[in-house]
């Protein structure tokens, strides 16, 4: 398989795109009401792409959706993982667990987080694995390897405006980041699929 898939012109994936269509992309839904360009079940393995078939991947707040069992999320990351093209991009954005936005939707499943994703990342696992952490290494596990390049965290209007007008410092506002709710809106993250010739 991996020989044909390397031959073929990488792809564009937009998954879970809803009426959010993006050009250049194969938008991807569950929900033929959408009218995506295919009708796909995230949850339902295997995915109908080729291994390392995809170039880059749009998950905009879809993460969050899927996989309410352990098992069916990382069933999910080992087929995002098998797609992929080694040095592939996948943007995520989830809404912040912490945020009335994540508890409102009663479709939302499982937050999604930082030390979340970084558990699908081989080399950390293996440090975590010497070093005795109780860390779930995941990657190790599934035959997967996502690095986290940058996590971007987008923060509430009324808490901007605060830090703007000095009635908090940016240690008060990172210290609320942290303990409170309703402070980051969404989180935004850059993964990169990492592979070697055994993945290939």
């Amino acid at each position: 398989m991996s020989d044909l898939s390397s031959r073929l012109e990488p792809i564009k994936l937009n998954l879970g795109c809803g009426f959010k269509r993006i050009p250049g992309y194969i938008n991807v839904d569950s929900v033929p009401d959408c009218q995506p360009d295919q009708v796909v079940n995230l949850e339902l393995t295997p995915w109908p792409w080729a291994d390392n078939s995809v170039d880059e991947v749009q998950l905009i707040h879809v993460l969050e959706h899927l996989g309410r069992e352990p098992q069916v999320f990382i069933g999910i990351m080992q087929q995002l993982y098998r797609v992929c093209r080694h040095g592939a991009s996948v943007h995520v954005i989830v809404p912040h667990h912490r945020h009335d936005n994540f508890y409102s939707d009663p479709t939302h499943v499982r937050p999604v987080t930082p030390l979340g994703l970084s558990l699908f990342d081989k080399q950390l696992c293996e440090s975590w694995v010497k070093s005795g952490y109780a860390n779930t290494p995941l990657a190790l596990y599934c035959g997967v390897d996502f690095v986290t390049e940058s996590v971007q965290h987008d923060i509430e209007e009324r808490w901007l405006k605060r830090l703007n007008a000095g009635h908090i410092s940016p240690e008060q506002l990172n210290d609320a980041m942290l303990h409170q709710c309703n402070v980051i809106t969404q989180s935004r993250f850059l993964l990169k699929v990492r592979k070697t010739e055994s993945n290939l």
